[in-house]
């Protein structure tokens, strides 16, 4: 007989499972059911993208090509950074092209982190960076981020947060779920008290291109930056291109070479049809995201102004596609709220819990839904809350 608890890896069977998959598993056993789980588009990945990777199939070209991806596509995310952002990285050695945005973070983490080196994690945050710390053997020192800041990462926490064996901190604006951004004066407040470090930043500016009022800044742009960041990003939420599965690194070359090595013995290197995708989103994308975003921002004022009409304290997100709502007084759970929603109401929402203790008493809502998909679940909420 086996024994699988002796066979087992005793560091994966101490991670905690996904608390969005938790709940996704109640939504697959519901019916009738309005979502606004999902942070995924509702767009189809737009025609003339999806038509070059089936051109490059027609034509053979089915290869591997250079793990950190084809030489023209790394050229492309090079001018595409410097174009949007004024961010300069040499395509040659300072781009890697990668298994979506997730892996980015994979390698970004493994490649600094070392057992008993701390790393700096403001909450809530997306599920994957606290449990790829914990496995690389280094220790989350969390960060709860608070409402009346809009949910941003402020200077003084910082600052109380490091210690000497301070490694990373995190950066995961604009915000899952929350939809907060760091502004310019908040990125310069920040710098102020990294420049004297050696601390690195791992910036996950997947939805840089979705900021509402103003165009995203990354902390990379700010003096004495550049050179202890790491950009991990990618063209799923930006060109709708979840299921592609294609995502990037951008950092100084000292460690590129680190990840380089990580990347070329784990993936080899990303699907060749998503990367000849990738390179038509990049060169001839920007007028399907202006086009994206500006549905999304339509939808953020309908889910903002619905949910505040219906009693809800909500501060306005300024980027991605979530808002995190207050939802409860303390009497009942986030998770417990969620369920009798889904439940009663035919509407799922996720608890703010998922993404870390912090979100006790909020739940985060997509509005990457159509306005009528989104119409329909305020029309439920509105019952759901007038029989309670």
């Amino acid at each position: 007989m086996i024994d699988y608890s002796k066979m087992l890896s005793q560091k994966i069977v101490n991670i905690k499972p996904s608390g969005i998959r938790k709940f996704f598993d109640l939504l697959n056993e519901a019916k009738d059911v309005v979502g606004l789980t999902v942070g995924q588009p509702d767009f189809e990945t737009p025609w003339h993208i999806s038509e070059q990777a089936i051109k490059s199939i027609q034509n053979g070209k089915t290869y591997y090509t250079a793990n950190s991806g084809l030489s023209s596509l790394r050229e492309g995310i090079s001018a595409y950074l410097e174009r949007r952002f004024n961010l300069n990285y040499d395509p040659e050695d300072e781009v890697i092209v990668t298994v979506g945005g997730s892996e980015a973070i994979d390698v970004s983490l493994r490649a600094l982190i070392d057992p008993g080196d701390e790393v700096i994690l403001p909450l809530p945050a997306f599920v994957c960076y606290e449990p790829i710390i914990e496995l690389c053997g280094g220790k989350p020192v969390i960060i709860n981020t608070k409402a009346e800041n809009k949910f941003r990462l402020t200077a003084q926490e910082l600052k109380e947060a490091i210690t000497p064996k301070t490694k990373l901190l995190v950066l995961p604006f604009p915000n899952n779920p929350t939809g907060a951004i760091l502004d310019e004066n908040d990125l310069e407040e920040i710098a102020k008290v990294l420049r004297p470090t050696n601390i690195a930043v791992l910036s996950d500016e997947i939805y840089a291109e979705l900021t509402y009022g103003r165009k995203h800044k990354s902390i990379a742009n700010i003096e004495g930056m550049r050179e202890r960041t790491i950009i991990a990003s990618g063209f799923s939420k930006a060109y709708a291109m979840t299921g592609w599965r294609l995502g990037y690194i951008a950092a100084p070359r000292e460690i590129t070479a680190q990840m380089y090595k990580i990347h070329q013995y784990g993936i080899m290197c990303a699907p060749t049809a998503s990367q000849f995708a990738g390179l038509e989103a990049i060169n001839h994308g920007d007028e399907d995201i202006e086009y994206m975003k500006s549905h999304y921002n339509r939808r953020r004022i309908l889910l903002l102004d619905g949910l505040r009409d219906l009693g809800f304290e909500c501060f306005e997100p300024e980027g991605a596609f979530y808002l995190f709502p207050k939802i409860t007084d303390g009497s009942i759970t986030s998770e417990a709220f969620c369920e009798k929603l889904l439940h009663e109401a035919g509407v799922a929402i996720v608890p703010g819990t998922a993404f870390g203790e912090c979100g006790e008493g909020y739940a985060r809502l997509s509005y990457a839904y159509s306005v009528q998909h989104i119409e329909k679940a305020l029309d439920r909420i509105e019952k759901f809350m007038k029989n309670r």
